[in-house]
């Protein structure tokens, strides 16, 4: 497997490990010195100044050294660290390493006694790591360095290398500008700067490429690599101001991702979409027909919350657009406000809040009742209907519900057969129904007259469930004696003025559809959809997906994957497998899921393959999307 054309040149601190060495011996000797930060604080800063050529290299080791205190017996400690301390992505593809040993060298300025140990266990030898050594007293106290090893001298690199006379094309990865005076000497023909760990400007701004990690550098070289993709290719845009933890959450697993406070209109949303696989949005951005046809790299499409009719979700999938949401992760939310407005409202707590900011005072028990006794109606018994429903009764209340669908009491709940049941029955009546079209005005004048005078109602649904116009003229009435709303048939982009014709009127609860925005709701929101996007591009799993076929995949193991999107007509699984046939692939599973629309066929083959064989699966009838998972 050793390629005769290429040399590859590593540096090893902040390259090969996630740190620099001499940081972690100071660490390490400098226990129990009472200036310990300031002197770990000193020997960083000479260790940059020497890294970016602002002082010699010699200087900067001398200082380094000095300021160490190091004894010989540090060093068995210094290595062990650094084995834990290894570049995630290096460790990830040690197989690189082990098979193209012939062709790989380590060039640092740190020291042989701690860099041998580590790259021995990825197939490099002692001879093939170029770097200083240590000068010890015969105590074993660290008294300096080799000072006639050239790379113990300014830009000694260069000389290392010309040394050397590499032959074919010399690569040189690190995270210095003293690994790219190797490419500005012309001794080396690229420069890779390696950012994994550190992102220096010199570096950077000089590179032949900037690679972010080590499955980039094989991916750009087509060389053998743990991930068919490289994570930082993969570009993900959030918009919405969604909670930081999904922004580090994606960042963390290496993806490229862009956070965007606002939601994007319709050709704005187009443009910025152009390149990006991933979407996240919240509520607002609508992610029309139009949208999803001209985001021709898109794969996923992640809701912060729970509702998605802002999503086009068959156009999403008829175009292999997998789309998620967070439909657990803002209950407790939810059902907090929900009982925090049943009992403001019962207590009549808003009018007399009001007129005491007014200076007003006015102590009365009037229309100010306790929830113990009373009966709570529970329109729509899913997860929020179920958790309000133990947590009133816990309170005291009798807990009625109506469910389109049949659903099973918790507790003492009691079910009703029919809506106009529950309504004539209920002291409150909480909406917690879905965003399906056909709940508009699911609450009208007719369903209001059917509800007990006084009652209170309270919507954390969806606005377009309640007409709007018939509560006004009840709760002005007196029919209804107060309300809690949280949503509304429409509502503004973006925060500023707003108006409803439910302004102004007493005892009435408007809050701006904030049912499910707590800290922790968002946080637990901007672990869910992120780990479910993860899943999907790392592995393919669809669990949870709104509108795809959900197939639950073992961990790939010593194997390739192949994701086939396709139309769900006759005979694509047959093409599928005629094709696996012709190329002799040896299968070592195959998951398939359909749903009405579309088709959705895993199948986990050995790794030696023809790679024609893709382009032939590619172009099977009715294909929407491929993908390739290694």
């Amino acid at each position: 497997m050793v390629d005769q054309g290429r040399k590859y040149v590593f540096d090893f601190d902040s390259t090969l490990t996630r740190v620099e060495a001499l940081d972690v011996l100071a660490e390490i000797t400098l226990q129990g010195n009472a200036n310990k930060d300031e002197i770990i604080k000193e020997i960083q800063e000479i260790t940059n100044l020497g890294i970016d050529g602002d002082i010699s290299f010699t200087e900067s080791l001398e200082k380094r050294i000095k300021l160490l205190n190091a004894h010989k017996s540090h060093l068995t400690q210094l290595v062990a660290e650094l084995r834990d301390k290894i570049s995630k992505s290096i460790e990830t593809n040690k197989e690189f390493f082990h098979n193209y040993s012939d062709d790989i060298y380590v060039i640092s300025c740190g020291f042989k006694e701690f860099i041998d140990p580590i790259v021995e266990e990825y197939n490099i030898p002692s001879s093939k790591v170029y770097a200083n050594t240590f000068k010890f007293d015969e105590d074993g106290n660290i008294i300096g360095f080799d000072e006639a090893n050239v790379l113990a001298s300014h830009n000694g690199k260069i000389e290392c290398l010309k040394n050397l006379d590499l032959d074919g094309e010399v690569q040189v990865i690190g995270d210095g500008y003293s690994d790219y005076v190797m490419r500005e000497a012309g001794i080396a023909d690229k420069f890779f700067a390696y950012t994994e760990n550190v992102s220096r400007d010199k570096a950077t701004t000089n590179a032949d490429h900037v690679t972010p990690n080590m499955d980039e550098f094989l991916f750009v070289n087509d060389l053998p690599r743990k991930i068919s993709y490289p994570k930082n290719r993969i570009k993900i845009l959030l918009l919405e101001n969604v909670h930081p933890a999904a922004f580090h959450n994606l960042s963390e697993d290496g993806f490229s991702v862009e956070l965007v406070k606002h939601s994007l209109p319709e050709e704005e949303l187009i443009e910025k979409l152009k390149g990006v696989h991933v979407l996240g949005i919240r509520s607002k951005t609508q992610v029309t027909k139009k949208v999803l046809e001209a985001a021709d790299k898109l794969l996923v499409v992640g809701a912060f919350c729970i509702g998605t009719t802002q999503i086009d979700l068959e156009s999403a999938k008829k175009r292999g657009v997998v789309v998620f949401n967070a439909p657990y992760s803002n209950t407790r939310s939810v059902v907090e406000l929900a009982i925090g407005e049943i009992i403001t409202l019962m207590r009549n707590v808003f009018p007399r809040s009001q007129e005491i900011h007014s200076g007003q005072w006015n102590k009365t028990a009037v229309n100010s009742r306790e929830v113990r006794g009373k009966n709570l109606g529970i329109v729509g018994y899913g997860n929020i209907g179920k958790q309000l429903s133990v947590l009133a009764e816990a309170i005291g209340m009798r807990v009625y519900y109506y469910d389109v669908n049949d659903q099973l009491a918790l507790g003492n709940a009691t079910k009703c057969s029919t809506l106009e049941n529950l309504l004539n029955v209920s002291d409150v009546v909480t909406l917690h129904i879905d965003d399906n079209k056909a709940n508009k005005n699911f609450i009208g004048e007719r369903e209001i007259k059917q509800m007990k005078n006084g009652a209170m109602l309270i919507n954390l649904s969806r606005g377009f469930v309640v007409d709007i116009q018939a509560l006004v003229a009840a709760l002005k009435s007196g029919k209804i004696g107060g309300a809690a709303v949280d949503v509304y048939p429409e509502e503004p982009r973006s925060n500023g003025e707003f108006f409803t014709e439910l302004q102004g009127l007493e005892n009435v609860i408007l809050t701006p559809h904030v049912g499910g925005s707590t800290e922790e709701a968002q946080r637990d929101i901007a672990d869910f959809v992120p780990n479910k996007i993860m899943e999907y591009i790392n592995s393919g799993n669809t669990v949870d997906a709104v509108n795809f076929p959900s197939i639950r995949l073992p961990r790939q193991t010593n194997a390739h994957r192949f994701l086939h999107i396709h139309k769900n007509v006759p005979g694509i699984m047959a093409k599928i497998n005629k094709v696996l046939a012709e190329y002799e692939m040896n299968i070592n599973g195959q998951y398939l899921s359909t749903d009405s629309e579309v088709g959705y066929v895993i199948t986990d083959l050995d790794k030696k393959y023809n790679k024609e064989v893709i382009k032939a699966l590619k172009k099977v009838e009715n294909t929407i999307k491929f993908r390739v998972l290694y």
